[in-house]
């Protein structure tokens, strides 16, 4: 039967993920409550940085001990450690800091995908423009930093998660992409309720705490619109490029001008614009059916000063029972062909 003691001996071997020292030895178990009938285990933690990746990682290793020690259900809240007992260790914070990805020396080229409103396809995009780059030999990493609608593991048939190496989470490499998603961290598909600044942390660890190794082009899946997740990324990143995608609709391309607008006031450069749903092609007849309108794409363009990089029709993947990625096209498929073009055409740009 589960005690306090019992649960506080299990807990306090466990190191904290940037002190690199145990729980005993960081005071870091602030309080534990066991309902016996219930078989329920409420824990409170405190360690040196909440909001990370790391703390995820944690949280997973505390809900394993427990439930593998008989516990049915854990209820988990974490704290950050007080400064009293973080300056004993500071040396060793100061050590973690490593800007990563970040750094002045990196040479990757940040490309954020992005959109006005949701249901454009966005995410549809960012996973085949991403394995369109690998597929012409750039070595790419993406983040799904639509943390509230991560989509990405799904999309690329992604199955299995992430592990820890060291200090540092290994992304997950599917079609030659590495990729990083809140859903890895996920249990069973739960929301996600936490407030912007807890996000904003989450996003800031997928750049630092991640080993991505060399990466030619990281692409991001932002969120819809212009929220919090949107506006971290862009005073995160000093320098990144930014795609817009739109639907032909007037009113969608209108929307999308507003992520475009919030791009050119923050500095950074707009590569292009994508339109999704161009079009409906019948396989029978061959006649093309304009179904979301006509035009939105080129007027966003117009109105960006910039470049349409291509136009995308209505058309399902040929899907690999044996390798399922639902969302990815074949580089032979008629739409595998078009995010092709758009790679090039990206590739081109930042590197004339």
């Amino acid at each position: 039967m589960l005690t306090e003691e019992k649960v506080r001996e299990l807990l306090n071997e466990l190191k904290d993920p940037f002190l690199h020292k145990t729980l005993a030895e960081t005071n870091a178990i602030k309080e534990i409550k066991v309902k016996t009938e219930k078989k329920h285990v409420s824990v409170k933690v405190a360690i040196a940085k909440t909001g990370t990746a790391e703390q995820l990682q944690l949280q997973t290793e505390i809900v394993n001990v427990l439930k593998g020690a008989g516990a049915d259900s854990v209820g988990l809240r974490f704290s950050e450690l007080s400064e009293e007992e973080l300056m004993k260790y500071r040396s060793l914070i100061d050590e973690d800091q490593d800007k990563g990805l970040l750094s002045p020396n990196n040479k990757t080229t940040f490309i954020a995908i992005a959109s006005g409103k949701g249901g454009v396809g966005k995410s549809t995009v960012s996973v085949n423009l991403a394995v369109s780059l690998a597929r012409l030999g750039k070595k790419v990493g993406l983040i799904d930093a639509d943390i509230y609608g991560f989509s990405v593991p799904d999309m690329m048939g992604i199955t299995k998660r992430p592990v820890v190496r060291g200090e540092k989470i290994i992304p997950v490499d599917r079609f030659g992409v590495k990729v990083i998603s809140m859903g890895f961290f996920v249990e069973d598909n739960a929301p996600i309720i936490w407030r912007g600044p807890m996000l904003g942390k989450m996003l800031n660890s997928f750049f630092h705490e991640v080993e991505w190794g060399d990466l030619d082009y990281l692409l991001l899946d932002l969120p819809p619109g212009t929220g919090d997740v949107a506006l971290d990324v862009h005073s995160m990143l000093p320098s990144c490029l930014e795609i817009i995608v739109t639907t032909p609709h007037p009113t969608a391309a209108f929307v999308a001008a507003r992520a475009g607008a919030m791009a050119l006031k923050t500095e950074h450069k707009i590569l292009g614009v994508i339109e999704n749903m161009s079009f409906f092609e019948s396989n029978v007849t061959g006649e093309k059916e304009y179904v979301f309108g006509k035009g939105g794409g080129e007027k966003l363009a117009e109105e960006l000063q910039t470049e349409l990089l291509g136009q995308l029709p209505l058309a399902q993947p040929d899907w690999n029972e044996e390798d399922f990625a639902p969302s990815i096209y074949q580089e032979d498929h008629k739409l595998g062909k078009v995010y092709g073009d758009i790679a090039k055409k990206v590739v081109s740009a930042v590197e004339k």
